[in-house]
């Protein structure tokens, strides 16, 4: 992926954050996701560090970095999220920037990681602050799926070779999935993942808001669930994990399912097509959702 450097933003988006915040003395670069652009630490003349993130409107992320500044103009303050503090559109870029976590770390989402109950804890406080969703303009979790669906589709007929013995198990995964029964009220994260998941000592910060939308609050634990196999738990504990948590409880069993196959022939399909740099990460986390999979077809 392309990164740039703040020296390459445009003078005239530096010169808008200057204006708003003064003068940067240094600017650190983030290494953080895959998305191309620019990520910076910016340090400030009267002492503070804040979070920069932008790209140029001809980026193929572009549309993220758009729906990440619409959610952070949404969220409301007492979510676990970074505030962000300023955004505009100047000179064909977006830019953003946000409050700077001092102090955190990566969430460790392995087995018997002390993060692992800090992090579900967070989910649900996050599930119930974001209930009833905070935007009527929020895009439907629906636009994301369909997506997902597309890839699953052209996986299990112009590429139904690549899948070998587990065709069939992705088709009993996918027979009779609804998208409807995705629909809710919770303003989502969709992306939930260690990279996106920063831990202080006394707080959990959900960050990159680029798939925001709006559905039903479960959603935000099956996006979460391969993610928690894919570190080393086996679907089996993962199910344990989330069988106290009320918006679990209230997910159709076929719904978890058919998205799990929905979000596992996605990533295979980016394993097999995407970029040379997430094909590894993409391969691994197909193969923890297919063993979602198969633990909760009986198999």
């Amino acid at each position: 992926m392309s990164e740039l450097q703040w020296e390459q933003v445009p003078a005239d988006v530096r010169d808008a954050i200057t204006g708003t915040f003064g003068p940067v003395i240094k600017a650190e670069p983030v290494k953080r996701g895959i998305m191309p652009g620019v990520a910076a630490r910016l340090y400030l003349e009267d002492g503070r560090t804040v979070f920069f993130k932008g790209a140029p409107g001809d980026s193929p992320a572009i549309y993220l970095y758009e729906r990440e500044t619409w959610a952070g103009g949404v969220l409301p303050p007492y979510a676990p999220a970074p505030r962000m503090l300023w955004a505009e559109q100047i000179a064909d870029w977006v830019g953003m920037v946000f409050e700077y976590v001092d102090d955190a770390v990566t969430a460790d989402l392995s087995p018997r990681s002390p993060h692992i109950p800090r992090v579900l804890s967070a989910v649900s406080r996050m599930n119930a602050a974001l209930t009833p969703c905070p935007s009527a303009t929020a895009p439907p979790v629906v636009q994301h799926v369909y997506a997902l669906q597309a890839k699953a589709a052209h996986m299990l007929t112009e590429r139904a070779g690549m899948l070998g013995g587990d065709l069939e198990l992705y088709r009993e995964a996918l027979a009779g999935f609804d998208p409807v029964h995705l629909v809710g009220d919770t303003l989502l994260h969709y992306d939930l993942h260690a990279g996106n998941l920063l831990l202080t000592e006394d707080r959990v910060y959900v960050v990159d808001w680029s798939y925001a939308c709006r559905g039903a609050a479960w959603v935000e634990l099956a996006m979460l669930a391969p993610r928690l196999i894919q570190a080393g738990h086996t679907p089996g504990q993962v199910e344990q994990l989330f069988a106290g948590m009320g918006s679990w409880v209230k997910a159709p069993a076929l719904a978890v399912t058919g998205l799990a196959a929905a979000w596992t022939l996605f990533r295979l399909h980016e394993a097999a097509f995407g970029p040379a740099e997430v094909r590894g990460d993409r391969s691994s986390a197909a193969q923890a959702g297919l063993a979602w999979i198969a633990y909760r077809l009986g198999r």
